[in-house]
């Protein structure tokens, strides 16, 4: 995936939910702080983009994804036309660490703005760190993949990736232990 397919993804999801803002939150949040030219290939592989919708609750939140998913999710009439699909998450999906919302990287431009220039759509990409700590929680190859290739590229630090996952609730500290084990190796790097 492109920069500009992310800044497309973003006006999208936000014309559907008629919000001025949504959360990046899956393997394309990484093209918030790097250009796809600046990424190892694992890491722009993906063709859909995890969009969570800001609500001021989870059922909210899961309504609006749910609409992000019927219009442009996978093998919608969107992803035919554009090679991509989007996909609405609530805040169940991933496990993010403590002080996530801090550190969301904005991407706002020409190319997240309706087509007559108004208004502004803003996507909040999470932190490249972040972004690393709920891909290591999930643990699948793909998620694996990505964020070794991130590391070999020096792109993140494992150190801080390291903290953070100490810092996700509760109910994912299973997941962050063997995330902290699969990481050991960069650690002693």
């Amino acid at each position: 995936m492109r920069r500009d397919q992310l800044e497309h993804a973003i006006r999208t999801a936000c014309q559907i939910i008629d919000r001025r803002e949504v959360i990046v939150v899956g393997s394309q949040a990484i093209l918030g702080t790097f250009r796809e030219e600046e990424l190892p290939a694992e890491a722009t592989m993906s063709v859909e983009v995890d969009i969570l919708p800001i609500a001021d609750n989870n059922d909210e939140t899961a309504r609006l994804a749910d609409l992000i998913e019927g219009v442009a999710g996978e093998f919608s009439p969107y992803e035919e036309m554009h090679g991509f699909s989007i996909d609405g998450v609530d805040m169940e999906t991933s496990a993010l660490p403590e002080g996530w919302r801090d550190r969301l990287v904005r991407i706002e431009n020409a190319n997240t703005a309706a087509p007559i220039g108004h208004p502004q759509f803003t996507g909040w990409c999470l932190d490249k760190e972040d972004l690393c700590v709920a891909k290591l929680c999930a643990l699948r190859e793909k998620d694996r993949n990505f964020v070794a290739a991130l590391l070999d590229a020096g792109l993140v630090d494992s150190a801080v990736i390291a903290v953070r996952l100490a810092a996700v609730p509760k109910y994912h500290q299973s997941a962050a232990e063997r995330a902290s084990d699969w990481l050991a190796p960069w650690l002693s790097e």
